[in-house]
């Protein structure tokens, strides 16, 4: 008679991989709905100026972006060097306002319309007169919420 014997090495169980696909689709869907689309294309300069007090939009889906600056090189050829007015992803006029004021306030449930906020993103280059006609265009819209993007002004050291 032969005799048998058991094998008895250092083979360790194998990963089960049973579980990755589940792993992965995981990892696809919570970066799928923790990802921020870009809102715009910048087509303006926009360096904000400096603030002390600032505060943050609590809901920004409630906020509507209006740019203010210099058209960029590529679009001063068209567009001259002077302030204009970028409305999501195209410059606008004066006019183009109440009507984007209230396609936005017709994206929105009724009650939030009332919450509505006009962010004015405007270059420190852009005179007072251009972003005075802007405001009077967005009250007569009746867009009365108005806030001024900045950036906050670093600390002096001492």
């Amino acid at each position: 008679m032969s005799k048998f014997s058991k094998k008895r090495g250092n083979t360790s169980p194998g990963i089960s991989t049973a579980s990755l696909p589940d792993i992965v689709f995981m990892l696809l869907f919570f970066f799928m709905v923790v990802t921020v689309m870009k809102n715009a294309d910048m087509m303006v300069e926009v360096s904000v100026p400096e603030a002390s007090e600032l505060k943050k939009i609590k809901d920004k889906s409630l906020a509507t972006y209006y740019y203010i600056g210099k058209p960029l090189p590529q679009f001063q050829e068209q567009w001259g060097t002077k302030p204009r007015l970028q409305l999501d992803d195209k410059f606008a006029e004066l006019e183009d306002i109440p009507m984007f004021v209230q396609r936005k306030k017709d994206s929105v449930i009724e009650e939030k319309k009332d919450q509505l906020v006009a962010s004015l993103r405007i270059d420190g280059e852009v005179t007072m007169g251009f972003v005075t006609d802007v405001k009077t265009e967005l009250r007569k819209a009746g867009q009365l919420k108005v806030n001024y993007a900045g950036r906050e002004r670093a600390k002096d050291l001492e």
